[in-house]
């Protein structure tokens, strides 16, 4: 890709963070946008960049903004830490003297944490999915066996350990310390209850919830300016570690293939699902997911359903230009497919359809 098309990534990613409200990190991408040279590693590195920089392919824009925000956790250097959330946001000469000094003093780390895509398993996104969940109770009355794709930590895994308000319809557990209220339009979900026999999840880099180099590149990816995010992430990290969720390293499709046999199982609800995750699959992947579901699909029934549960970016935004996120459940016996709810990316909000 040319410079102007990584300025260009910086710039869209700017206006995404304004309009999903990180105001802060929407001001460091439109500086990196327009301040970067060549005179250090990190800027010749960005600004060659030799694939898709783009914030729906290699994200190169959140990458580099986790970077920095994992560096002002650590207050290294100091002047970092000062300039970032929770600090007051300074002036933009004085963020980018900031940005600068961290360029320059740890260039290595930056380096290197540019070599993998973000992962922020966001738990905001559990409530889409315990909506969608609360849709199948209903309808089946069993017990679920989730598998999730590209999972990262398997923080959504653990859904049912959640305290969910979804439209005034409450699930999971009510003394959990994650609570989840998203701002809900429309009627609300049926009430059921949501049980979980078993759960696991894929991931071709998963992070291990117990450990805290886990929780320091998780918490690094939040927008820093979100305090609340970075709030109920913490609180999910500790459940996890009191419950891990069981997370295997390995390409999604492969993966699917070999653990969601194709024989039903009575007396349980299968579902597989994904949050933002399967734009991230190569074509050829998504096809293979698509049609192993549809072979499965085939041998369901009544007593042993088999569920597709999605939470995926529209493939257009709105009339007022925002890129929302659409629920969609495809149920098998029969292979209906439906759009729930649309909202947004990270789970806040949701309009229900039902």
């Amino acid at each position: 890709m040319t410079e102007a098309a990584v300025r260009s990534a910086f710039h869209e990613q700017a206006r995404i963070c304004a309009g999903l409200g990180s105001p802060f990190t929407a001001t460091v991408c439109e500086l990196v946008a327009e301040r970067l040279g060549r005179s250090t590693a990190v800027g010749r590195r960005v600004l060659d960049w030799p694939g898709d920089p783009r914030p729906n392919a290699d994200a190169l824009p959140l990458r580099f903004a986790g970077a920095l925000h994992a560096r002002a956790r650590r207050s290294r250097p100091a002047s970092v830490a000062e300039a970032w959330p929770p600090a007051r946001t300074p002036a933009d000469e004085v963020l980018w003297r900031a940005i600068e000094t961290a360029l320059n003093e740890t260039g290595d780390f930056i380096l290197a944490w540019l070599d993998s895509p973000p992962q922020t398993n966001e738990v905001g996104r559990s409530g889409p999915l315990a909506a969608g969940l609360l849709v199948l109770a209903d309808r089946f009355g069993l017990p679920f066996d989730l598998y999730e794709l590209g999972c990262s930590a398997g923080l959504n895994l653990n859904l049912d350990r959640y305290a969910l308000d979804l439209g005034g319809v409450t699930a999971g557990d009510a003394t959990s310390a994650v609570r989840l209220t998203p701002d809900w339009r429309g009627p609300p979900p049926p009430r059921a209850e949501i049980v979980v026999a078993s759960r696991r999840g894929v991931d071709l880099n998963p992070l291990d919830a117990t450990r805290p180099e886990t929780a320091e590149r998780l918490l690094a990816y939040v927008w820093a300016d979100q305090r609340d995010r970075l709030a109920r992430l913490e609180a999910a990290l500790e459940i996890a570690r009191a419950h891990p969720p069981p997370v295997e390293a390995a390409d999604g499709a492969d993966w699917l293939e070999r653990r969601l046999s194709p024989d039903p199982a009575p007396g349980v609800c299968r579902v597989v699902m994904h949050t933002i995750a399967l734009q991230y699959f190569p074509s050829a992947g998504r096809s293979r997911v698509v049609a192993h579901l549809a072979r499965a699909g085939e041998r369901a029934t009544p007593e042993a359903p088999l569920a597709w549960l999605s939470y995926e970016a529209a493939e257009a935004p709105d009339a007022d230009g925002r890129r929302w996120a659409e629920l969609s459940l495809t149920v098998w016996p029969g292979g209906e497919r439906r759009v729930l709810a649309r909202g947004h990316p990270h789970g806040f909000a949701l309009e229900w359809a039902g």
